[in-house]
Protein backbone atom coordinates (compact mmCIF):
# COMPACT_ATOMS: atom_id res chain seq x y z
CA UNK A 1 0.00 0.00 0.00
CA UNK A 2 1.53 3.51 -1.18
CA UNK A 3 2.64 5.29 2.34
CA UNK A 4 2.55 8.96 0.87
CA UNK A 5 6.63 9.87 1.69
CA UNK A 6 6.78 13.66 3.41
CA UNK A 7 9.92 15.67 3.53
CA UNK A 8 11.08 18.54 5.11
CA UNK A 9 12.04 22.04 3.92
CA UNK A 10 15.69 21.34 3.86
CA UNK A 11 15.25 18.00 1.60
CA UNK A 12 13.60 19.96 -0.91
CA UNK A 13 15.80 23.53 -0.78
CA UNK A 14 18.44 21.17 -1.45
CA UNK A 15 17.00 19.54 -4.46
CA UNK A 16 16.09 23.40 -5.37
CA UNK A 17 19.76 23.65 -5.56
CA UNK A 18 21.25 21.34 -7.17
CA UNK A 19 18.26 22.05 -10.01
CA UNK A 20 19.32 25.47 -10.42
CA UNK A 21 23.15 24.44 -10.26
CA UNK A 22 22.23 21.91 -13.51
CA UNK A 23 20.43 24.79 -15.20
CA UNK A 24 23.03 27.10 -14.66
CA UNK A 25 25.49 24.75 -16.61
CA UNK A 26 23.70 23.18 -19.10
CA UNK A 27 25.83 20.28 -21.06
CA UNK A 28 24.08 19.09 -24.96
CA UNK A 29 23.34 15.59 -26.08
CA UNK A 30 26.86 13.22 -24.60
CA UNK A 31 28.47 16.04 -23.39
CA UNK A 32 26.91 15.92 -19.95
CA UNK A 33 29.85 15.49 -18.48
CA UNK A 34 29.32 17.52 -15.20
CA UNK A 35 26.12 17.09 -14.77
CA UNK A 36 26.54 13.03 -14.92
CA UNK A 37 29.36 13.93 -12.36
CA UNK A 38 26.79 15.39 -9.99
CA UNK A 39 24.61 12.86 -10.39
CA UNK A 40 27.10 9.97 -9.31
CA UNK A 41 28.39 11.94 -6.54
CA UNK A 42 24.70 12.60 -5.29
CA UNK A 43 23.62 8.75 -5.89
CA UNK A 44 27.15 7.89 -3.89
CA UNK A 45 26.42 10.16 -1.22
CA UNK A 46 23.00 8.47 -0.48
CA UNK A 47 24.60 5.00 -0.31
CA UNK A 48 23.17 3.92 -4.10
CA UNK A 49 25.68 2.04 -6.12
CA UNK A 50 26.50 3.46 -8.80
CA UNK A 51 27.21 2.52 -12.90
CA UNK A 52 28.30 4.67 -15.22
CA UNK A 53 29.25 4.81 -19.10
CA UNK A 54 26.84 3.70 -21.20
CA UNK A 55 25.78 6.19 -23.89
CA UNK A 56 29.01 7.82 -23.01
CA UNK A 57 27.33 10.31 -19.92
CA UNK A 58 24.78 7.90 -18.53
CA UNK A 59 24.40 6.97 -15.12
CA UNK A 60 22.76 4.64 -13.90
CA UNK A 61 21.63 3.69 -9.75
CA UNK A 62 20.77 0.54 -8.15
CA UNK A 63 18.28 0.52 -5.36
CA UNK A 64 17.89 -3.04 -3.26
CA UNK A 65 15.31 -4.05 -0.47
CA UNK A 66 14.19 -7.28 0.66
CA UNK A 67 14.29 -10.47 -1.45
CA UNK A 68 12.15 -10.14 -4.62
CA UNK A 69 13.34 -10.41 -7.75
CA UNK A 70 11.22 -7.80 -9.46
CA UNK A 71 12.98 -5.02 -10.83
CA UNK A 72 11.38 -1.94 -12.14
CA UNK A 73 13.26 1.11 -14.26
CA UNK A 74 12.46 5.05 -13.47
CA UNK A 75 14.53 7.13 -15.98
CA UNK A 76 15.12 10.89 -16.24
CA UNK A 77 16.87 12.84 -18.99
CA UNK A 78 19.82 15.43 -18.66
CA UNK A 79 20.45 16.65 -22.12
CA UNK A 80 20.02 20.60 -22.48
CA UNK A 81 19.52 22.38 -25.83
CA UNK A 82 21.72 24.48 -28.35
CA UNK A 83 19.51 27.59 -27.83
CA UNK A 84 20.85 31.06 -26.00
CA UNK A 85 18.54 31.59 -22.95
CA UNK A 86 16.63 34.96 -23.09
CA UNK A 87 16.02 35.20 -18.57
CA UNK A 88 18.00 37.03 -16.46
CA UNK A 89 17.47 35.50 -12.95
CA UNK A 90 20.40 33.99 -11.31
CA UNK A 91 20.48 30.62 -12.26
CA UNK A 92 20.54 31.58 -15.82
CA UNK A 93 22.69 29.71 -18.03
CA UNK A 94 26.08 30.10 -17.87
CA UNK A 95 27.38 28.79 -21.29
CA UNK A 96 26.33 31.21 -24.01
CA UNK A 97 23.89 29.20 -27.08
CA UNK A 98 23.07 26.55 -24.61
CA UNK A 99 20.21 26.18 -22.24
CA UNK A 100 17.83 23.66 -20.36
CA UNK A 101 14.76 25.03 -22.02
CA UNK A 102 12.61 21.44 -21.42
CA UNK A 103 13.09 20.55 -17.81
CA UNK A 104 15.71 17.96 -18.06
CA UNK A 105 17.37 19.65 -14.50
CA UNK A 106 14.38 19.15 -13.04
CA UNK A 107 13.39 15.70 -14.09
CA UNK A 108 16.94 14.94 -13.03
CA UNK A 109 16.70 16.56 -9.78
CA UNK A 110 13.38 14.72 -9.12
CA UNK A 111 14.34 11.28 -9.79
CA UNK A 112 17.62 11.99 -7.71
CA UNK A 113 15.27 13.38 -4.85
CA UNK A 114 13.77 9.67 -4.99
CA UNK A 115 16.89 8.31 -4.96
CA UNK A 116 17.87 9.66 -1.93
CA UNK A 117 14.29 8.78 -0.29
CA UNK A 118 14.24 5.31 -1.06
CA UNK A 119 18.02 4.41 -0.62
CA UNK A 120 17.12 5.93 3.35
CA UNK A 121 13.68 4.03 3.67
CA UNK A 122 13.73 1.08 1.37
CA UNK A 123 10.35 0.65 2.19
CA UNK A 124 10.31 -1.56 -0.81
CA UNK A 125 10.42 -5.00 -1.95
CA UNK A 126 12.72 -5.79 -5.07
CA UNK A 127 15.11 -3.16 -7.04
CA UNK A 128 14.68 0.16 -7.99
CA UNK A 129 17.11 1.07 -11.64
CA UNK A 130 17.75 4.75 -11.84
CA UNK A 131 18.26 5.91 -15.56
CA UNK A 132 20.23 9.43 -15.95
CA UNK A 133 19.77 8.90 -19.74
CA UNK A 134 21.84 11.63 -21.93
CA UNK A 135 20.96 13.43 -25.53
CA UNK A 136 17.27 12.55 -25.32
CA UNK A 137 16.66 16.02 -27.51
CA UNK A 138 17.55 14.92 -31.46
CA UNK A 139 20.40 12.44 -30.47
CA UNK A 140 18.45 9.08 -29.16
CA UNK A 141 20.26 8.71 -26.27
CA UNK A 142 18.03 6.33 -24.80
CA UNK A 143 19.00 3.70 -28.21
CA UNK A 144 22.45 4.25 -27.24
CA UNK A 145 22.45 3.12 -23.98
CA UNK A 146 20.24 -0.01 -24.54
CA UNK A 147 22.63 -1.06 -27.73
CA UNK A 148 25.22 -0.65 -25.04
CA UNK A 149 23.65 -3.07 -22.51
CA UNK A 150 20.75 -1.27 -20.44
CA UNK A 151 18.41 -3.75 -20.42
CA UNK A 152 20.95 -6.63 -20.56
CA UNK A 153 22.57 -5.35 -17.66
CA UNK A 154 19.55 -4.30 -15.74
CA UNK A 155 16.82 -6.24 -16.87
CA UNK A 156 13.96 -4.31 -15.63
CA UNK A 157 10.17 -6.02 -15.69
CA UNK A 158 8.87 -2.47 -16.71
CA UNK A 159 10.31 1.15 -17.33
CA UNK A 160 8.59 4.26 -16.27
CA UNK A 161 8.94 7.84 -17.22
CA UNK A 162 8.08 11.46 -16.64
CA UNK A 163 8.18 15.33 -18.25
CA UNK A 164 6.96 18.15 -16.92
CA UNK A 165 4.39 19.69 -19.09
CA UNK A 166 3.75 23.99 -19.09
CA UNK A 167 -0.60 24.23 -19.82
CA UNK A 168 -0.82 21.55 -17.21
CA UNK A 169 -1.64 23.36 -13.86
CA UNK A 170 0.58 22.54 -10.16
CA UNK A 171 -0.67 19.16 -8.89
CA UNK A 172 -2.18 17.89 -11.98
CA UNK A 173 -0.63 15.36 -13.87
CA UNK A 174 -2.32 13.56 -17.27
CA UNK A 175 -1.47 9.95 -17.77
CA UNK A 176 -2.89 8.28 -20.98
CA UNK A 177 -2.88 4.80 -22.58
CA UNK A 178 -1.55 4.03 -25.74
CA UNK A 179 0.39 6.48 -27.87
CA UNK A 180 1.54 9.86 -26.15
CA UNK A 181 4.24 11.21 -28.34
CA UNK A 182 4.70 11.05 -31.55
CA UNK A 183 7.12 9.54 -34.15
CA UNK A 184 9.24 11.52 -36.09
CA UNK A 185 10.88 11.07 -39.17
CA UNK A 186 12.78 13.94 -41.44
CA UNK A 187 12.55 14.06 -45.46
CA UNK A 188 14.41 15.69 -47.81
CA UNK A 189 13.41 16.26 -51.61
CA UNK A 190 15.29 17.00 -54.04
CA UNK A 191 14.18 18.78 -57.18
CA UNK A 192 16.52 18.75 -60.44
CA UNK A 193 15.89 20.95 -63.64
CA UNK A 194 17.67 22.61 -66.25
CA UNK A 195 19.09 25.92 -65.04
CA UNK A 196 18.89 29.33 -67.58
CA UNK A 197 18.62 32.89 -67.86
CA UNK A 198 15.65 34.36 -65.69
CA UNK A 199 14.95 36.84 -68.87
CA UNK A 200 14.59 33.53 -70.92
CA UNK A 201 12.69 30.77 -68.44
CA UNK A 202 11.43 28.48 -72.15
CA UNK A 203 15.37 27.67 -72.51
CA UNK A 204 15.21 25.84 -68.55
CA UNK A 205 13.10 23.53 -66.44
CA UNK A 206 12.15 25.91 -63.64
CA UNK A 207 13.13 24.09 -60.32
CA UNK A 208 11.73 26.99 -58.10
CA UNK A 209 8.40 26.60 -59.69
CA UNK A 210 8.53 22.62 -59.49
CA UNK A 211 9.18 22.98 -56.04
CA UNK A 212 6.78 25.60 -54.93
CA UNK A 213 3.80 23.38 -56.31
CA UNK A 214 5.27 20.43 -54.49
CA UNK A 215 5.49 22.52 -51.41
CA UNK A 216 1.63 22.79 -52.10
CA UNK A 217 0.73 19.40 -52.92
CA UNK A 218 2.58 18.09 -50.15
CA UNK A 219 -0.16 20.10 -47.69
CA UNK A 220 -2.69 17.23 -49.15
CA UNK A 221 -1.20 14.27 -48.16
CA UNK A 222 -2.77 14.29 -44.67
CA UNK A 223 -6.00 15.96 -45.38
CA UNK A 224 -6.92 13.68 -48.86
CA UNK A 225 -4.77 10.83 -47.75
CA UNK A 226 -5.24 9.44 -44.15
CA UNK A 227 -8.87 8.41 -42.64
CA UNK A 228 -10.03 11.47 -41.08
CA UNK A 229 -9.96 9.78 -37.20
CA UNK A 230 -6.22 9.00 -38.19
CA UNK A 231 -3.34 12.02 -37.08
CA UNK A 232 -0.07 12.75 -38.72
CA UNK A 233 1.46 16.52 -39.73
CA UNK A 234 3.91 17.30 -42.71
CA UNK A 235 5.40 20.31 -42.21
CA UNK A 236 7.94 21.87 -45.17
CA UNK A 237 10.75 23.54 -43.06
CA UNK A 238 13.19 24.56 -45.08
CA UNK A 239 13.40 25.45 -49.18
CA UNK A 240 16.78 26.38 -50.64
CA UNK A 241 17.54 27.54 -54.08
CA UNK A 242 19.33 29.60 -55.93
CA UNK A 243 22.43 32.07 -55.86
CA UNK A 244 21.92 34.74 -58.20
CA UNK A 245 18.25 37.15 -58.99
CA UNK A 246 18.86 36.89 -62.59
CA UNK A 247 19.15 32.53 -62.48
CA UNK A 248 16.64 29.98 -62.67
CA UNK A 249 18.71 27.09 -60.24
CA UNK A 250 19.59 23.90 -61.88
CA UNK A 251 18.61 22.55 -58.19
CA UNK A 252 15.99 23.10 -55.38
CA UNK A 253 15.86 21.30 -52.19
CA UNK A 254 12.56 21.09 -49.73
CA UNK A 255 13.26 19.37 -46.12
CA UNK A 256 10.57 18.95 -43.68
CA UNK A 257 9.11 16.68 -40.96
CA UNK A 258 6.58 13.68 -40.84
CA UNK A 259 4.55 13.04 -37.45
CA UNK A 260 2.69 10.15 -36.98
CA UNK A 261 1.56 7.59 -34.14
CA UNK A 262 1.22 4.62 -35.98
CA UNK A 263 4.00 2.94 -38.56
CA UNK A 264 1.31 1.92 -40.65
CA UNK A 265 -0.01 5.51 -41.34
CA UNK A 266 3.69 6.67 -41.59
CA UNK A 267 3.92 4.22 -44.70
CA UNK A 268 0.65 5.41 -46.21
CA UNK A 269 1.83 9.38 -45.77
CA UNK A 270 5.72 8.20 -47.23
CA UNK A 271 4.21 6.65 -50.32
CA UNK A 272 1.54 9.76 -50.84
CA UNK A 273 4.64 12.00 -50.57
CA UNK A 274 6.57 9.74 -53.41
CA UNK A 275 4.03 9.74 -55.80
CA UNK A 276 3.55 13.61 -55.68
CA UNK A 277 6.73 13.98 -55.97
CA UNK A 278 6.65 11.48 -59.26
CA UNK A 279 3.10 13.88 -60.13
CA UNK A 280 5.05 17.60 -60.02
CA UNK A 281 8.30 15.87 -61.31
CA UNK A 282 6.10 14.47 -64.69
CA UNK A 283 4.28 17.97 -65.14
CA UNK A 284 7.37 20.19 -64.70
CA UNK A 285 9.96 17.52 -67.05
CA UNK A 286 12.07 17.69 -63.78
CA UNK A 287 13.96 14.73 -61.96
CA UNK A 288 13.09 14.92 -57.96
CA UNK A 289 13.92 12.24 -55.56
CA UNK A 290 13.41 11.74 -51.55
CA UNK A 291 14.88 10.40 -49.15
CA UNK A 292 13.18 9.89 -45.59
CA UNK A 293 15.19 9.77 -42.76
CA UNK A 294 13.29 7.73 -39.46
CA UNK A 295 14.27 8.90 -36.09
CA UNK A 296 12.39 8.14 -32.91
CA UNK A 297 9.36 6.07 -33.06
CA UNK A 298 6.17 6.88 -31.20
CA UNK A 299 5.87 6.56 -27.55
CA UNK A 300 3.51 4.59 -26.43
CA UNK A 301 1.89 3.52 -23.42
CA UNK A 302 1.20 0.03 -22.03
CA UNK A 303 -2.06 -0.39 -20.91
CA UNK A 304 -1.58 -2.22 -17.58
CA UNK A 305 1.42 -0.04 -16.26
CA UNK A 306 -0.49 3.27 -17.49
CA UNK A 307 -3.22 1.66 -15.33
CA UNK A 308 -1.14 1.53 -12.05
CA UNK A 309 0.51 5.04 -13.00
CA UNK A 310 -2.85 6.44 -12.99
CA UNK A 311 -4.04 4.53 -9.70
CA UNK A 312 -0.52 6.60 -8.22
CA UNK A 313 -1.07 9.96 -9.05
CA UNK A 314 -5.19 9.47 -8.65
CA UNK A 315 -4.18 8.70 -4.61
CA UNK A 316 -1.22 11.34 -4.76
CA UNK A 317 -3.04 14.02 -6.37
CA UNK A 318 -7.12 13.04 -6.41
CA UNK A 319 -8.58 11.66 -9.39
CA UNK A 320 -10.09 15.01 -10.39
CA UNK A 321 -6.74 15.82 -10.75
CA UNK A 322 -5.75 13.10 -13.16
CA UNK A 323 -5.94 13.73 -16.79
CA UNK A 324 -7.05 10.52 -18.95
CA UNK A 325 -8.24 11.99 -22.22
CA UNK A 326 -5.57 14.71 -22.79
CA UNK A 327 -4.75 14.71 -26.30
CA UNK A 328 -1.23 12.99 -27.06
CA UNK A 329 1.78 15.42 -28.04
CA UNK A 330 3.07 15.31 -31.98
CA UNK A 331 6.39 16.09 -30.37
CA UNK A 332 8.48 13.86 -29.91
CA UNK A 333 10.32 11.42 -27.18
CA UNK A 334 13.07 9.08 -27.28
CA UNK A 335 11.91 7.12 -24.14
CA UNK A 336 9.84 5.37 -26.80
CA UNK A 337 12.81 3.15 -27.91
CA UNK A 338 12.78 1.78 -23.73
CA UNK A 339 9.22 1.11 -24.26
CA UNK A 340 9.56 -0.66 -27.24
CA UNK A 341 12.04 -3.10 -25.61
CA UNK A 342 9.85 -3.07 -22.04
CA UNK A 343 6.18 -2.66 -21.25
CA UNK A 344 5.79 0.91 -19.60
CA UNK A 345 4.40 4.16 -19.03
CA UNK A 346 5.16 8.24 -19.76
CA UNK A 347 3.21 10.97 -17.87
CA UNK A 348 3.47 14.62 -18.02
CA UNK A 349 3.68 16.53 -14.77
CA UNK A 350 1.67 20.13 -14.41
CA UNK A 351 4.73 22.59 -14.60
CA UNK A 352 1.59 25.33 -14.61
CA UNK A 353 0.30 27.62 -17.05
CA UNK A 354 3.35 28.44 -19.36
CA UNK A 355 2.90 31.97 -19.68
CA UNK A 356 5.59 34.36 -20.09
CA UNK A 357 7.39 32.38 -22.55
CA UNK A 358 7.50 29.51 -20.09
CA UNK A 359 6.63 26.57 -22.57
CA UNK A 360 8.93 23.99 -24.02
CA UNK A 361 11.94 25.08 -26.02
CA UNK A 362 11.53 28.59 -25.60
CA UNK A 363 14.59 30.48 -24.26
CA UNK A 364 12.24 32.35 -21.56
CA UNK A 365 11.30 28.59 -19.73
CA UNK A 366 12.53 27.71 -16.79
CA UNK A 367 11.40 24.65 -14.56
CA UNK A 368 9.02 25.02 -11.72
CA UNK A 369 10.68 24.17 -8.28
CA UNK A 370 7.40 24.10 -6.69
CA UNK A 371 6.63 20.74 -8.33
CA UNK A 372 9.93 18.95 -7.32
CA UNK A 373 8.25 17.50 -4.66
CA UNK A 374 5.38 16.71 -6.38
CA UNK A 375 7.64 14.60 -8.75
CA UNK A 376 9.51 12.51 -5.98
CA UNK A 377 6.51 11.66 -4.19
CA UNK A 378 5.28 10.52 -7.61
CA UNK A 379 8.47 8.27 -8.13
CA UNK A 380 8.29 6.66 -4.53
CA UNK A 381 4.88 5.91 -4.63
CA UNK A 382 5.27 4.19 -7.96
CA UNK A 383 7.53 1.84 -6.64
CA UNK A 384 5.83 1.29 -3.21
CA UNK A 385 2.73 0.09 -5.20
CA UNK A 386 4.84 -2.14 -8.07
CA UNK A 387 7.27 -3.17 -5.43
CA UNK A 388 5.10 -3.38 -2.28
CA UNK A 389 6.43 -5.16 0.73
Amino acid sequence: MQQTPNFDASFLADLAAIRRDIHAHPEVAFNETRTADIVAAELARYGVEVHRGLAKTGVVGVIRSGSSNRMIGLRADMDALPLKEMNEFPHRSKHEGCMHACGHDGHTTMLLGAARYLAANRNFDGTVVCIFQPAEESEGGAAVMIEDGLFEQFPVDAVYGLHNWPGIPVGEMAVMPGPVMAGTCAFEITVRGHGCHAAMPHQGIDTIVAASQLVQALQTVVSRNLHPCDAAVVSVTQFHSGSAWNIIPEEAVLRGTIRTFKPEVQEMVERAVERLCSGVASANGAQIGVVFDHRYPPTVNSAAETGICRSVAATLLGDDKVRHDELPSMGAEDFAYMLREKPGCYVWLGNGPGTGGCTLHNPHYDFNDEIIGLGVRYWVSLVQETLPT
